[in-house]
């Protein structure tokens, strides 16, 4: 039975100019999931990296009449009625890849070990990735519309805060900088501290 906050389409979605590609929403997902070792290839979120003021992550989007489901040659991908999260039968998956091509979002891939087809799905309602995320810059959105002004809002930042950055580094203005590099690095410290006691934790079960 599905978590009451799943019953209709979310998908989790990045804000490009709050995320730092630092990678934690990729730890907590294969943490959640019981990999034995961080591997962000077995992650179903994944960081894109671009420049310093512009990284984001990919994840499953719940599409309605989604293209992987319709691609897999196998029958292997079917969607829950209500939330459009994708059910993947490993036993019928042959890892062939066409989900992936499909996928016009990055939000489905293979498990580098069992080769089957992997996406998000949202945790039972409550994404570690979302709660990992040192920058608070991953949250549920419902809709495609709703994603892509996030996307263009940032979008539209980027040269401004380009332009910022340039003037500050040819300026040799580093205390500032330093400065926001301390906090964010202090975040991301202490959202690895919590992970990696989860992880020993989970190790001694």
């Amino acid at each position: 039975m599905q978590s009451a906050k799943t019953e209709q389409r979310k998908f989790v979605f990045v804000d490009p100019g709050k995320c730092t590609g630092c990678g934690i929403c990729e730890y907590a997902c294969t943490l959640e999931k019981g990999e034995a070792i961080w591997n962000p290839i077995r992650s179903r979120i994944r960081v894109i990296r671009m420049t310093p003021l512009f990284n984001f992550a990919l994840a499953c989007r719940a599409c309605k009449d989604a293209k992987c489901v319709k691609a897999c040659p196998e029958k292997a991908i079917a969607q829950a009625e209500n939330t459009g999260l994708l059910i993947i039968d490993e036993k019928k998956c042959k890892g062939c890849d066409w989900c992936v091509q499909a996928c016009e979002y990055g939000g489905i891939t293979i498990h580098s070990d069992t080769g089957k087809a992997i996406a998000c799905d949202l945790c039972q309602g409550e994404p570690k990735c979302i709660e990992a995320c040192p920058e608070e810059a991953l949250e549920l959105v419902d809709s495609d519309e709703a994603a892509e002004k996030r996307f263009n809002d940032a979008l539209e930042k980027l040269p401004a805060e380009t332009e910022q950055l340039t003037t500050a580094v040819k300026n040799k203005d580093w205390k500032p900088l330093l400065a926001i590099a301390e906090k964010r690095s202090e975040k991301v410290t202490e959202k690895l501290e919590a992970l990696n006691k989860k992880a020993v934790a989970q190790k001694q079960k």
